[in-house]
């Protein structure tokens, strides 16, 4: 992902991939990419890294399974998800 996403743009995503885990997964963290692949787990920072780890950085979003956040929150996170990580 070489822009940011519009929140219309995340919100589409999250629609198309994320909201089909919401029953099974409600409250845990998703990751996300482009073509669908999902990483999901009740920690973010683990969920994060192993998106870095398989997707590479920026090229995923990160999201709440059923969380009712506005669509500034999502995409805050989704900067976050975007943002460079380095491991020490």
């Amino acid at each position: 992902m070489s822009e940011l996403m519009t929140g219309e743009e995340f919100d589409k995503r999250y629609e198309r991939y994320g909201k089909p885990l919401e029953i099974d997964h409600h409250g845990e963290f998703i990751a996300i990419t482009e073509d669908g692949r999902v990483i999901v787990g009740k920690n973010d920072i683990e969920v994060v890294d192993r998106a870095i780890e398989e997707f590479g950085s920026g090229n995923f979003i990160l999201c709440r399974a059923g969380d009712k956040s506005v669509g500034k929150i999502r995409r805050q996170q989704c900067t976050l998800a975007t943002s460079t990580h380095s491991s020490t």
